[in-house]
């Protein structure tokens, strides 16, 4: 499907030091982010882009100054904005083996009775859904899923925990993510999976990039 300018809006460009450009979106939601991780991957295969990285509604790219320059850079993100297209076919779908509840998901009977629902029905509605990577950040291989099932939206908690074990399966608000190391956090956790969310050795090292689907397997 083609997205037209009329329908996103025209996104603003910035300067980021000499070697960086910024491009921000107004708003944040799935179809904006589809987008940005399509014009991401599409710039990183070109050689005088040295990183692109995807945030929430913004997209920035690190250039070789000796191959282009910000304006050069700017014309074209304003083209490819115009232009770009979501290929289903490229988008990879990763399933991540969950075992919810119990000793791995300690917040699940709280989540349930916050959310008026029995455990059954919370981990029913958490792995009958598809996300969408959203963007990484927080931590590395920490992705942001969007597309949790509206009646688990909860805040974060009052009280963030100052450990939570790596593979932690957990929500807050509208968003889904796996801890991919130990590390203090405030969302709700739900389950654990033995997945290795970042892996240094490995080529990309976070197994979630911006645009990929994902769904979360009860085993």
């Amino acid at each position: 499907m083609a997205f037209l300018m009329q329908i996103f809006g025209t996104p603003n460009f910035r300067r980021a030091g000499e070697s960086a450009i910024v491009l921000d979106c107004e708003e944040y939601d799935q179809a904006t982010q589809q987008r940005l991780g399509t014009l991401a991957r599409a710039a990183q295969a070109r050689p005088e882009v040295r990183e692109a990285v995807v945030g929430a509604g913004n997209l920035t790219l690190l250039f070789d100054r000796n191959v282009t320059t910000y304006d050069a850079l700017r014309d074209e993100l304003e083209r490819a904005w115009v232009n770009a297209r979501i290929d289903d076919t490229a988008v990879r779908t990763i399933e991540i083996p969950v075992l919810y509840g119990g000793d791995e998901g300690f917040d699940l009977r709280t989540v349930a009775q916050t959310c008026g629902l029995d455990e059954g029905a919370v981990v029913a509605l958490h792995s009958d859904a598809e996300y969408l990577v959203g963007f990484v950040g927080f931590l590395p291989g920490f992705a942001y899923l969007d597309g949790l099932d509206s009646r688990l939206h909860l805040p974060r908690r009052t009280q963030p925990r100052t450990r939570v074990p790596a593979g932690s399966v957990a929500i807050a608000r509208s968003q889904s993510a796996v801890y991919p190391f130990d590390s203090p956090g405030g969302w709700h956790v739900i389950g654990r999976t033995a997945q290795r969310m970042f892996d240094p050795d490995r080529e990309p090292a976070a197994l979630l990039q911006p645009g990929d689907r994902v769904r979360f397997v009860a085993v």
